[in-house]
């Protein structure tokens, strides 16, 4: 793509210029103006209506313009005044750099006669640009044997200006060494030259710093300088000298190998390889070079090995001393040993023990020692000590014999190890001293009972928590060690609520992990009261005691339960009177609730779910107040059936349900009437309907009836027949004894069987139920056998009830005896019952009627 473009701009140039060509073969003509560089923008070059003979308002009229063949406009026309001027910033450096003369051609197109007008710029040099030299300095090495008038090139400078404005002349500064000359080349530039005037000696001078500054011609002078290091070199023209023709040094005997002793140093001002000087024995004795050596580079003098004033008290040696050239100088060293105290005390242990227990009694002896110095004089005379806050002395016995004994009681829960140390000091000058350490392990003895980290504990967990859940780590602590450090824990024996407490919780004896060993009931207690006792293990053992509470949190599990209003034992729902003159917020009845748990879990809120009549009654939020929420009017049905639900705040939120009963009416009579006007004659269609149902029931029951009969009559041969078979064998075979019951000696098989059918008139409430058969394993007593009363219908109905003479002697199963229980009426409805009970027990109870 833009090698097409680029082909596409080549080709427009190229018509361009055939255009331009064109229009010259119809006349063109030369015009020629200056200007000078770095003018300013907008500067006049040339008055271009003038030399076009046309008005200065005739520019744009009859469009004249500049055809530009660059990227960059250099020049533009000011069609008010008619002037060619500077478009922008002009550089003759950047446009002309090698050409002495710069000039630039322009095309002035007229359009109404398409006549090209050709003007040639020339671009006056300004001194804009000072001479420069590439190199920041220039570095020149010169031996210092060089002979004046040696010559040494220099940097020339470059100056892009032309004529006075370049380059014109260099110049040196001022020093008595060297001069400057310049130089013309072939092709007209200017060579500078360093020329060496006369000797140079490096040792006066290594280096010359000298300035060359390059000039031009302009107005003002411009002007640019490098500078220029002169290095001398070196040659080796001097023999190194030592500092002292003689050294002389006195030394203590006690030096330490590796000591240096004295230095020798010789100077050599030549430079490099000639003005370093290496130094070496010369002449050396054989007990000299075993005692001393020589660093050849520094000069240092070192001890080597031991000087010893009774065998050797002066030592007398030659040094020699030569550069690089190989020229050489020497000099004496005369070192005289002096007698110092230079053996230290020794100390050396006869006796000593590694372990004391503690609580030892003072004066307890733990190391027996001895103290010798081989000097003699002061300088054997040796004080022995150890340090003062240490609880222990050192007491002297026979000659240089010391013993060290305790001071005092020691305690190994505040120091476990000691580590002592006996000094011995001479009375030399200066004094030496020998140290040695003894180290002392103080043995445990179990006097520290453990010890709780805090006086007591709290702890909480949830109720309902899960057996074996761990609840709360007690830790103490006991400073001894060992087994006397060993530490077991376990609860003091305790009741709560009559049972023992180790039937609550349990603890770790290693860890002291206390474990709950069962779930706790908020609802039932809510804290515990324990003590932790923790035993060591040592000889006797100690221990200690520590209480923790022991908080059970609530957790929201018990669902609100209804105090008011309560269900009846029938079944039914109760009754609330509301008279029909009541305004609206009258007050029906209120229900009451309680929540076993405790703070938000316990917080209820009642709030109504449903209503047979809605927006007549109203429920308080937290008050739980059943009230008129409208008038009630002669439209509104007697009986009102609200469900109001109680909520808890726990999380997740428990509720209840309670049902409502409401009668519209200003009195009893009132709701007995309107309950009766409400009843209707059972027509023919519902009595056949309940003569059919009941029909149906009664041949179920008689099925099931036959079915029990068998089952008894199976059972009483199975257990005719396994009597028969323990009269033979002496006992009960193959019977679980789960299933017999022994009354004074006598077993009996025990099992029971119940059935029970609910029937109404009508169809719409009608309850058949069939319930399993219900096998229990102990003698019912009396209020067991006692039956729930069926549930309260609201049509007639009819109870059978299975009855048991405990005077006759016939299995009321196989009696099958059946009675009818006398019907109660009520103002409302008619109910019934019928229940059917079988037993196959020797001994019954006659079943009451509580209608």
């Amino acid at each position: 793509m833009a090698n097409r473009r680029q082909r596409l701009d080549c080709s427009g140039l190229v018509l361009l210029c055939i255009f331009l060509g064109t229009l010259r073969e119809f006349g063109a003509e030369q015009i020629r103006y200056s200007v000078h560089e770095e003018t300013d923008k907008g500067s006049f070059v040339g008055n271009i209506a003038k030399d076009l003979g046309l008005e200065p308002q005739e520019l744009a009229e009859r469009g004249v313009r500049i055809v530009s063949r660059g990227k960059t406009q250099l020049f533009a026309l000011n069609p008010r005044g008619g002037s060619l001027i500077t478009a922008g910033r002009i550089d003759r450096e950047e446009l002309c750099e090698a050409v002495s003369s710069c000039f630039l051609n322009i095309e002035i197109l007229v359009e109404d006669t398409l006549k090209i007008y050709g003007v040639e710029v020339e671009i006056v040099d300004v001194n804009d640009n000072a001479p420069s030299f590439l190199e920041e300095e220039v570095e020149i090495k010169v031996g210092e044997h060089a002979t004046p008038g040696s010559r040494f090139p220099l940097p020339h400078a470059r100056d892009p200006d032309v004529g006075r404005n370049s380059l014109q002349s260099y110049h040196l500064s001022y020093n008595s060494y060297f001069s400057l000359e310049v130089r013309g080349g072939i092709d007209g530039a200017k060579n500078p030259e360093l020329v060496l005037e006369g000797g140079l000696d490096r040792e006066k001078e290594a280096a010359h710093l000298l300035l060359l500054t390059a000039l031009d011609g302009g107005d003002p002078i411009r002007k640019g300088a490098v500078p220029i290091r002169v290095v001398v070199l070196d040659v080796n023209d001097h023999i190194p000298k030592f500092t002292q023709s003689v050294y002389q040094v006195s030394v203590p005997e006690n030096l330490r190998s590796g000591t240096r002793v004295l230095v020798v140093n010789a100077t050599d001002p030549d430079e490099g390889t000639n003005g370093e000087v290496m130094y070496s024995f010369r002449n050396m004795e054989s007990k000299a070079s075993e005692i001393f050596q020589l660093d050849s580079q520094t000069g240092d003098v070192l001890v080597r090995g031991s000087l010893d004033f009774e065998k050797y008290r002066f030592y007398e040696m030659e040094i020699q001393g030569q550069d690089g050239g190989g020229l050489l100088t020497t000099t004496k060293i005369l070192i005289t040993v002096v007698d110092v105290n230079d053996n230290a005390p020794e100390i050396t242990i006869t006796s000593s023990i590694n372990s004391m227990l503690e609580n030892s009694p003072p004066g307890t002896v733990i190391a027996l020692l001895n103290v010798h110095d081989q000097d003699s004089g002061e300088n054997a005379h040796v004080s022995c000590f150890i340090p003062s806050h240490l609880p222990f002395k050192l007491e002297k016995t026979y000659g240089n014999y010391y013993k060290l004994i305790t001071n005092k009681a020691l305690d190994r829960e505040q120091v476990q190890t000691y580590n002592i140390t006996l000094t011995a000091t001479d009375h030399g000058n200066p004094p030496l001293s020998t140290e040695i350490d003894i180290s002392l392990n103080v043995a445990d003895d179990n006097d520290n009972p453990p010890a709780f980290i805090h006086s007591s504990y709290s702890a909480y967990i949830q109720e309902n928590n899960p057996r074996g859940a761990s609840i709360f780590s007690v830790t103490a602590l006991d400073p001894d060690s060992k087994e006397n450090a060993r530490v077991t824990y376990s609860l003091m024996e305790d009741t709560i609520q009559g049972e023992p407490l180790s039937s609550y919780l349990s603890i770790n004896s290693d860890t002291g992990v206390l474990y709950a060993l069962r779930s706790f009931d908020y609802e039932q207690f809510d804290n515990l009261q324990l003590r932790v006792t923790a035993h060591d293990s040592g000889d006797p053992p100690l221990s200690s005691n520590v209480s923790l509470s022991l908080f059970v949190l609530d957790q929201n599990d018990n669902i609100p339960e209804i105090l008011y209003p309560a269900l009846p034992t029938d079944g039914s729902t109760g009754v609330e009177l509301a008279p029909r003159s009541a305004e609206p917020g009258y007050l029906v009845t209120k229900v009451v609730a309680v929540d076993r748990d405790s703070g938000q879990n316990a917080w209820l809120s009642y709030r109504l779910l449903k209503a047979s009549e809605p927006g007549l009654f109203v429920v308080g939020l937290h008050t739980g107040e059943v009230r008129t929420a409208r008038a009630l009017l002669d439209r509104d049905a007697l009986k009102q059936s609200l469900v109001i639900a109680v909520q808890d705040h726990g999380q997740p939120p428990l509720s209840a349900t309670v049902t409502l009963t409401i009668a519209v009416a200003n009195s009893i009579p009132d709701v007995l009437e309107g309950l009766a006007s409400l009843e209707s004659p059972a027509n023919h269609d519902d009595s056949g309907l309940t003569l059919y149902l009941v029909v149906a029931v009664a041949a179920v029951s008689c099925i099931f009836l036959a079915f029990v009969i068998l089952l008894l009559a199976l059972r009483l041969q199975r257990w005719h027949s396994s009597r028969m078979r323990q009269a033979a064998g002496g006992g009960l075979v193959g019977m679980p004894t789960s299933h017999f019951v022994g009354v004074d000696g006598v077993r009996a098989f025990l099992q029971t069987y119940s059935h029970e059918v609910s029937l109404t008139a009508d169809s719409g409430k009608s309850h058949l139920i069939f319930p399993q058969p219900n096998y229990a394993d102990t003698l019912i007593s009396q209020e067991s056998c006692e039956k729930s009363e069926p549930l309260l219908i609201a049509e007639d109905s009819i109870t059978i009830l299975g009855k048991c003479d405990p005077t006759s002697n016939q299995d009321p199963v196989s009696k099958g005896t059946f009675s009818s229980s006398e019907h109660r009426k009520t103002d409302t409805a008619k109910t019934h019952k019928l229940s059917v009970p079988y037993t196959s027990v020797q001994h019954f109870c006659r079943k009451t009627q509580s209608h």
